[in-house]
């Protein structure tokens, strides 16, 4: 039976190539400084899930905190950005020409 804060298969992995390396490169987002390094995409994501596994593990030994899946995460749908006043005013004006709220603008240009 899962442990309550287990947070196994939850993290957010990505597997890429590496022309560098001439590998794949296993990835986890909630762990950016861990890779794997593999000759298959399969066996980066395998080695790459292990190694976050172990860490997550020593970490717990350690009493270190776990960083929390992005998965899981609540998100209030809000952030603060800030821009030049220029930026700001162009936005303005562009929101203004279409009719929408400035917020509705941004939204839909980050959404592209």
């Amino acid at each position: 039976m899962a442990q309550k804060n287990d947070t196994r298969d939850k993290y957010t992995y990505r597997v890429t190539w590496s022309e560098e390396d001439t590998e794949y490169v296993g990835l986890c987002a909630e762990f950016p400084s861990l890779s794997w390094l593999a000759q298959t995409p399969e066996a980066a994501l395998k080695g790459v899930g292990k190694l976050v596994k172990d860490v997550v593990a020593d970490m717990r030994d350690n009493g270190e905190t776990v960083p929390e899946p992005i998965a899981i995460k609540h998100f209030s749908g809000k952030f603060m950005i800030r821009v030049p006043p220029e930026i700001h005013r162009q936005l303005a004006i562009q929101a203004a020409e279409a009719g929408v709220s400035l917020n509705r603008l941004a939204s839909a240009k980050l959404s592209r």
